[in-house]
């Protein structure tokens, strides 16, 4: 099971958010993303709290593709510092995480 991964970015629009999702799925290093508009984040950023409306991608993939991913994400995304964190998948259907395999890069 620890073979999976959940993978948040978040982004600045739904345009980007849907843009960039499609890329990832487009070169298999994802087998899937989920786009959800309207997050609300509080963060801090250049010594102060700011908030913005982003929209939030969860991608569905294997551990060993985390390192392509996240360069990936670094070079096709606005923002300087995009939010790109990983969460191990501990359980889920044998079908599905089969599926996560079947449709993600080979390395």
């Amino acid at each position: 099971m620890d073979q999976y991964v959940v993978v948040y970015v978040t982004c600045p629009s739904k345009v980007e958010a849907d843009e960039l999702a499609g890329k990832i799925v487009a070169e298999r290093l994802a087998a899937c993303a989920n786009v959800i508009e309207g997050v609300n984040s509080v963060f801090h950023w250049q010594g102060k709290i700011d908030s913005a409306e982003e929209s939030l991608i969860i991608l569905k993939t294997r551990k060993k593709l985390l390192k392509e991913l996240t360069s990936f994400v670094q070079l096709h995304h606005s923002y300087n510092v995009p939010e790109i964190i990983a969460i191990p998948i501990v359980g889920g259907s044998d079908d599905y995480l089969n599926w996560i395999n079947s449709e993600t890069l080979e390395i």
